[in-house]
């Protein structure tokens, strides 16, 4: 059978949301019998537009999966190339993430070459059509990478929204983001903190993920604040690498005087961490200003946590109110109600939801999804 290739990043970079979905699609494939080859990346981002420390992983490469490290984003002839030696390996199928138009020119160049294979079929896992932080040209860019694409996932419905303004008639499909289940089992909470070094008495809500504007910790922080919420004797702990300027942050936990509260882990956190830093908490708070989906969320759900989100992007959709967490609204004050909501209700009010609501999210899911679009172009 002919392989499928997943074009997107991959190890050796560093194991962020992209990188561990890929891996564990892969993985899925290879479950299902298939084999499977990624495609990722000797050079994503040039140094001078990396927010991060680096980008590159320093844990042990996976053994179990074809890794081809090909794809410099920044040279014409290597992504001609590429597309090329893509081509020769006659899949039935490539699976293309797309999250930024900075990627444009790379990966539409790519699957123009890859299309010239006869009977290859091409879809797209959206993150974003619309980015974030938005620049002059991104419509352009996203335009050329969306023309050889023949269908598409997408894993929020404003993502949806966003492609349709490009893409109206185009095969495609709203599929859950699964749920991230490779980092291992449950863990108890107190082996957890003793793990991390984190406090073993007292609640814990947890930020995770890299820190952007728009994922609102200022908010969080400002929230902190609230005399309820200080009575409540609670901390923060904050996980995950600053990919903004830091000092703001830094000034603002001293200015609301939360240096005993807040408890910053701002190095990047590796995959072997993940589950220590989710199991500890009590709550996993994501106070966005603005989200399409978060990988945030499926680690959750994995870990049984439950959530307080912003009514922002898909989050109040995979996060039902009362249920597995609670949605606010993108304000401090309304963040502070939150917290005191998830309180008043108790962590064995939030348990039986979880457990059900979770079993929706499968990777078998998103497979039988992108195979139905395949055989639908």
């Amino acid at each position: 059978m002919p392989p499928v290739v997943i074009i997107g990043s991959a190890y050796p970079l560093r194991g962020g949301g992209l990188a561990t979905f890929n891996e564990r699609l892969a993985r899925a494939y290879l479950s299902a019998g298939r084999e499977v080859i990624l495609y990722t990346f000797s050079l994503q981002y040039p140094s001078f537009l990396f927010p991060g420390r680096s980008q590159y992983s320093e844990e042990a490469p996976p053994t179990d999966l074809d890794i081809r490290v090909r794809i410099h984003t920044l040279n014409p002839f290597n992504w001609w190339r590429v597309g090329r030696e893509i081509r020769r390996l006659a899949p039935a199928l490539v699976v293309v993430r797309y999250w930024l138009p900075f990627m444009a020119p790379c990966l539409g160049t790519i699957l123009r070459g890859v299309r010239r294979a006869p009977g290859v079929r091409v879809v797209c896992i959206a993150d974003n059509i619309t980015p974030h932080e938005r620049r002059p040209g991104d419509r352009l860019l996203t335009a050329y990478f969306l023309r050889p694409v023949q269908a598409f996932v997408t894993m929020s419905q404003s993502v949806m929204d966003d492609l349709r303004h490009f893409e109206p008639r185009k095969p495609a499909l709203l599929v859950p983001h699964p749920l991230y289940d490779n980092f291992g089992t449950p863990m108890p909470a107190a082996e957890a903190r003793a793990e991390l070094g984190l406090p073993a008495e007292g609640m814990l809500l947890l930020f995770f993920g890299f820190i952007r504007a728009y994922k609102g910790l200022d908010l969080l922080l400002e929230a902190m604040t609230d005399a309820r919420v200080r009575a409540l004797g609670l901390r923060l702990v904050v996980a995950g690498e600053f990919y903004t300027d830091e000092a703001p942050y830094l000034a603002q936990v001293e200015r609301l005087e939360l240096s005993e509260v807040v408890i910053l882990r701002t190095d990047f956190i590796p995959n072997a961490q993940v589950r220590a830093y989710f199991c500890a908490a009590d709550l996993v708070v994501q106070p966005y200003r603005a989200a399409t989906q978060s990988g945030v969320t499926p680690l959750a759900y994995h870990f049984n946590r439950p959530m307080l989100v912003t009514r922002v992007g898909a989050l109040p959709d995979i996060v039902p109110d009362g249920q597995v967490g609670l949605v606010c609204e993108p304000e401090a004050g309304s963040i502070a109600e939150g917290i005191l909501r998830y309180v008043a209700l108790g962590a064995a009010h939030f348990e039986p939801h979880l457990r059900e609501e979770k079993q929706q999210y499968s990777w078998e899911r998103l497979l039988a999804s992108i195979q139905t679009l395949a055989d639908a172009v």
